[in-house]
């Protein structure tokens, strides 16, 4: 059988277009048999795009796969598994396919490679073993209602801490000792927040003559009159001589 120099060269190039496939498995949680039968996986690269159907021993075999640096990525409507990259290469002699495997992240330089993937022997030959992220939820749940959460509102907490106050400080004031009342009275009637509230005047108090409005303009306080004196009194109560 003659051969002519196109098809020598075919058969030189077949080893660097064909290598061995590749074998993905699901992991055992969550349960393989829950995933839905159109689950999917694919492997993507520069104008290559691989895609393999989930088969009845849970796992993703691609078949023929050429030489390159591949995103493999499982397409599930209901869990979410990590991606990988994988590297098929040949090997020095060309008869078997080396294939290596890392951990990606989307979003990161394509050189950022994870950890890496150890190769998993199972009852379909080498491969590698997908990790699962977690369920999908499509749906925002409706909070349920819930004491713990009225109470730790903050208006509530004020509201309960005043409550405490008005039902517990007259119980406290009379299991106080006569004297340490009289002397507690005493001291709230002289301090000027209680003649701030009572609106008391007094002259070693400043906060009876604060004017709020001037301070904020930046005017100076203005100074009280002095008292009318006397005689100017009584002039205003005596009548006019005609």
């Amino acid at each position: 059988m003659r051969f002519t120099f196109e098809t020598s060269a075919l058969l030189a190039l077949l080893p660097l277009a064909l290598a061995d496939s590749l074998t993905l498995y699901l992991p055992s949680n969550p349960n393989p048999f829950s995933i839905p039968a159109n689950t999917h996986a694919t492997l993507s690269s520069a104008g290559v795009h691989f895609s393999a159907p989930l088969s009845s021993a849970n796992t993703f075999i691609f078949h023929n796969i050429t030489p390159g640096s591949y995103l493999a990525d499982v397409h599930c409507p209901t869990d979410a598994f990590h991606p990988l990259r994988i590297d098929v290469q040949l090997a020095e002699d060309g008869e078997e396919g080396i294939v290596k495997a890392w951990e990606t992240y989307r979003g990161n330089d394509w050189g950022n490679k994870g950890e890496v993937v150890q190769v998993k022997e199972g009852s379909k030959g080498r491969g590698f073993e997908l990790r699962s992220i977690g369920g999908k939820n499509y749906f925002m749940e409706r909070p349920q209602f819930s004491v713990f959460a009225i109470l730790k509102n903050p208006m509530i907490l004020m509201a309960l801490v005043s409550l405490v106050l008005m039902v517990g400080m007259p119980k406290l004031m009379d299991s106080m000792d006569p004297e340490m009342r009289a002397e507690f009275e005493a001291q709230r009637k002289n301090s000027p927040l209680s003649a701030a509230m009572t609106g008391q005047s007094s002259g070693d108090n400043p906060l009876t003559n604060f004017d709020m409005a001037a301070y904020l303009a930046g005017s100076k306080p203005k100074e009280s009159a002095p008292a009318n004196s006397g005689g100017n009194g009584n002039l205003k109560n005596q009548g006019v001589r005609r």
